[in-house]
């Protein structure tokens, strides 16, 4: 790794010093490295929201990127830290399921529990593991360090039951709004994958969803394919459904929340 490249994933926000923090530790471990602020926005303690965050991110960062990431509201309990290593990254995250997304999509994933102490800062807080345990691992890790010395291999690590669509029959695909950014778009669970075998060779035209009692038909290409104001629904650049309302807000002005349940229905031809 000639020159190392960590991003960061967290719920701190940029008011408070946490994040410079975690890059000072960092930094004081290995100074060529590189640092990317995935996202410090995540809402806080959400850790379905981090996992897809960092899920639908990491495979845009060159091979050998550390994705460092921490929403962690078990700080300090018996948690255990995990090192995750796939084919071409390396994940630090608490074990409460937010690499779930990432153990869902590689193929090839072995994972440590981080116990090796002598790389932590001392003395350790209870209640800032990112600063104390998480970043200096990182920086450590940045530096070439072999991974087997930060702990012993692991199985049951915590994986989220992270939501999935579902059929129902033939003509109706159920899902659930995972996310809203700042845009007010709602993200739904709803993928390609999800579309293409309900489709059946139908084109995206031919479908209806269903949200909140709005219905749309069709789906854009993109979000100017709508008239200014209108309710459209879209394939995103991570590739998931979501829901908009062209040079509005969505979430506002339909008082769609994660969880909302929407669905897909194939029109009559």
């Amino acid at each position: 790794m000639d020159t190392p490249l960590i991003t960061l994933t967290t719920d701190f926000g940029a008011k408070d010093p946490f994040v410079g923090i975690m890059k000072g530790v960092i930094l004081g471990i290995e100074p060529r490295v590189r640092i990317v602020d995935l996202t410090h926005e995540i809402a806080p303690q959400n850790v379905t929201e981090a996992a897809l965050a960092l899920g639908t991110s990491y495979r845009y960062f060159p091979p050998w990127t550390i994705h460092l990431a921490v929403v962690d509201p078990m700080v300090g309990s018996a948690r255990r830290p995990l090192l995750a290593v796939t084919d071409q990254h390396y994940f630090l995250a608490p074990d409460n399921g937010l690499l779930s997304l990432v153990f869902e999509r590689e193929e090839s994933v072995h994972v440590r529990h981080v116990t090796a102490e002598h790389y932590f800062l001392q003395p350790m807080s209870a209640t800032f593991h990112a600063r104390d345990l998480f970043a200096p691992v990182a920086g450590w890790l940045a530096r070439g360090i072999d991974i087997s010395v930060f702990g012993e291999e692991v199985e049951n690590y915590v994986r989220l039951d992270l939501p999935h669509p579902r059929r129902i029959g033939k003509e109706i695909l159920e899902g659930r709004v995972i996310s809203i950014d700042r845009f007010g778009n709602a993200t739904t669970n709803i993928t390609w994958s999800d579309l293409e075998p309900f489709l059946a060779g139908r084109a995206e035209k031919d479908c209806l969803v269903v949200l909140k009692g709005q219905q749309i038909a069709g789906l854009s290409r993109f979000y100017a394919e709508r008239e200014e104001g209108a309710l459209g629904a879209v394939l995103g650049s991570a590739g998931y459904l979501e829901i908009f309302v062209y040079r509005g807000n969505a979430a506002e002005r339909w008082g769609i929340r994660p969880g909302d349940e929407v669905a897909v229905l194939l029109s009559e031809k």
